[in-house]
């Protein structure tokens, strides 16, 4: 788990307590970018349970185990499309990086966000034509 006062696994440079530790805690993203933030956070710190609650009734599988052979290094945001506080869906494209068996890798997705009961969940990934 990240202490309170490291930095943020999300990259946004403030520390875990004040970016992705509250929406760890219970809280809500106001954006689809934000949910993906956490959501690596949350891949980053092990919280499956955030992971489950933030997807969506829709695609969500029933349980979810972690490789704890990953260590999760970096996330790169390189693009969205709507997911404001004004939206009901939207998409963030990311790059994630890792290192597994003494290998570096990442993995690159669009992920697909609505809004269910006024929170954003994801989806699922989407391809290239935006399927």
């Amino acid at each position: 788990m990240a202490r309170r006062t490291s930095p943020c696994p999300c990259g946004l440079g403030a520390s875990y307590a004040d970016c992705c530790g509250p929406l760890h805690q219970g809280g809500t993203a106001t954006t689809a970018e934000q949910l993906m933030r956490s959501r690596y956070s949350a891949f980053v710190v092990g919280d499956t349970a955030y992971l489950l609650r933030t997807w969506s009734a829709e695609t969500r599988p029933a349980e979810l185990h972690l490789d704890e052979d990953i260590s999760w290094t970096g996330l790169e945001i390189l693009g969205s499309t709507d997911g404001s506080p004004f939206h009901t869906t939207g998409t963030v494209e990311f790059r994630a990086s890792y290192r597994l068996g003494g290998r570096t890798g990442h993995q690159q997705e669009n992920s697909r966000f609505v809004r269910e009961d006024g929170a954003w969940v994801y989806v699922t990934a989407v391809d290239a034509t935006g399927r």
